[in-house]
């Protein structure tokens, strides 16, 4: 067969990964935002003493930090999408993108503890109509950034045709749950000082940065283990691979003897499928029976003769 004749059996591995997705444009607006309240915040928790506003400062660094690793993973992946390195296109950035803005987050978190224990034992004066007013205005932040968020359109079809991506987009869900988690903390903040300033309980300022700290470490610890997953190509979920069997091996002379499927992008999967059948089709055959909603873009089959047929 002459080289040119092969052009047809070919295909790309861009997999829609170089459209420009509606979270990048969001998450931008939003690193903006965030980036901007950040300073505010961590001056103002400086000037003012609270510690329960130098933590929603720090953690809302975090937050910007992780939204702009978020952003330049959109870029990278978009116009990295064709280069031929990538064994199955750049959708994995995308995961690489959450599991570095966790790690992030784990060291602020801790951050967070060590400023807070250090205002238990040297407590230290808190003006806290200021520290009010500043914490008010970044929940109003916190709520406006979550509100660009959710309001991403959920309509995010690729060329496949399914439309379930952005459930599996790390960048956008970090990107949403960060602002959710900060506009938490805004709140654990305002409590704090409210209770400090009229109950005289000055304890429960650096109190609520340690409970801060634990909700950015606990949200971190969630998602470097689902990141993780994908990065280490764990096997897709049951429901998955039990839809992959039973679309496979409808037939009573194909049963599959080896199965491997995993993610290689937000809401995108690749499977490896070995099938021992008495009468085997054409792989194409198999290709064609998995069901198109479960958004297993590249395929590989092998289909094998019982020995024993």
């Amino acid at each position: 067969m002459h080289t040119q004749d092969t052009g047809r059996w070919q295909h790309d591995h861009v997999f829609a990964q170089d459209r420009v997705r509606p979270g990048e444009r969001r998450t931008l607006i939003v690193v903006a935002i965030t980036a901007t309240m950040m300073v505010v915040e961590i001056a103002a928790g400086l000037v003012y003493g609270s510690m329960a506003l130098l933590a929603d400062g720090l953690h809302m660094a975090s937050h910007a930090a992780a939204l702009g690793i978020a952003f330049l993973a959109y870029v990278i992946a978009r116009r990295l999408a064709a280069d031929q390195r990538f064994s199955f296109g750049t959708g994995k950035l995308n995961s690489l993108a959450g599991f570095a803005s966790a790690v992030l987050l784990l060291g602020f978190a801790l951050i967070m503890v060590t400023e807070s224990t250090s205002r238990f034992i040297a407590p230290v004066e808190i003006s806290y109509d200021q520290a009010l007013i500043v914490a008010v205005v970044g929940l109003l932040v916190n709520a406006l950034s979550a509100w660009i968020f959710a309001a991403t359109p959920h309509d995010d079809h690729d060329h496949h045709g399914h439309s379930h991506a952005h459930h599996h987009d790390h960048n956008l869900r970090a990107a949403y749950l960060h602002v959710v988690a900060d506009a938490l903390t805004s709140v654990l903040a305002i409590v704090a000082l409210l209770a400090a300033k009229f109950y005289g309980a000055n304890w429960l300022d650096p109190f609520m940065g340690i409970v801060g700290a634990a909700l950015v470490a606990r949200w971190s610890y969630g998602l470097i283990r689902e990141s993780a997953r994908v990065l280490l190509d764990r096997q897709a979920d049951d429901d998955t691979v039990a839809a992959i069997r039973d679309s496979l091996e409808s037939d009573s002379g194909d049963r599959i003897t080896d199965l491997h499927c995993w993610s290689i992008g937000p809401g995108i999967f690749a499977a490896d499928i070995a099938i021992v059948s008495d009468n085997p089709k054409s792989p194409d055959d198999y290709r064609s029976r998995i069901p198109a909603k479960l958004g297993i873009v590249h395929v590989t089959v092998e289909a094998h003769r019982c020995k024993d047929h």
